[in-house]
This record gives structure tokens, C-alpha cells and sequence, in this order.
């Protein structure tokens, strides 16, 4: 759900006064638990670490990324990969695939 328009975005105001009148090569990385703050085009070029529940995420702000909110470039959840009997099955092929490729360029060369 969006924030109103009267509003206006949610930018935290202690960000932007870590980051009011310096550069991005004077700072390090600015750590934050802020993830619902929209990004700004006065943060881009700076460093921030986003929490994520465990550990800072270090993002680079660009200026593809204003309007955005900090939590979205800091993922909450590893991804572990689905397993079972048909994926290792699979994997296996992959590996012999490219071993036998691997032995093919050798012949070659």
C-alpha cells in the first residue's frame, strides 16, 4: 500500500541528517535498522548498511533506486534450494555434462 500524497514519502529524518552537507567519500558505510525509509535523491552515492534481522547489508545507493525503500535491496530470508531425490539426480547430469565438455575442449586444444 502506497503513503499518501499529503504525506509525503517517509524518509527518516536522523539518515538525512547523518548524510546533510557531507560527501559519500568522507563517510563509511552508514549502519541503519531503518528499512521503511524511502530513499532519497540526496542519499544516492552513500553507502548504508541495512539490517536485516542478523547483519548489515551494505547497498550503494544509485539513482535508479530513489523512491525505493532501504529494506527491499537488504533480503530478510536465504533462499536454500529445493531439494529431493530428482533435484540431486539433476544436479549430478549437470556436473558429468560438463566434465565430459571440459574433456572435449582439452582434445581439441
Amino acid at each position: 500500500m502506497t503513503r499518501s500524497l499529503k504525506k509525503g514519502p517517509y524518509v527518516d529524518e536522523k539518515l538525512l541528517k547523518k548524510i546533510e552537507g557531507k560527501k559519500p567519500a568522507d563517510l563509511g558505510v552508514i549502519k541503519t535498522w531503518k528499512r521503511a525509509s524511502q530513499i532519497s535523491p540526496e542519499m544516492s552515492g552513500f553507502t548504508f548498511g541495512v539490517h536485516n534481522g542478523r547483519k548489515h547489508i551494505e547497498v550503494l545507493i544509485t539513482e535508479d533506486m530513489v523512491g525505493h525503500r532501504l529494506g527491499e535491496f537488504s533480503p530478510t530470508k536465504k533462499f536454500i534450494k529445493h531439494g529431493g531425490k530428482m533435484q540431486k539426480e539433476l544436479e549430478q547430469k549437470k556436473k558429468e555434462a560438463e566434465i565430459t565438455a571440459a574433456k572435449a575442449a582439452k582434445a581439441n586444444a
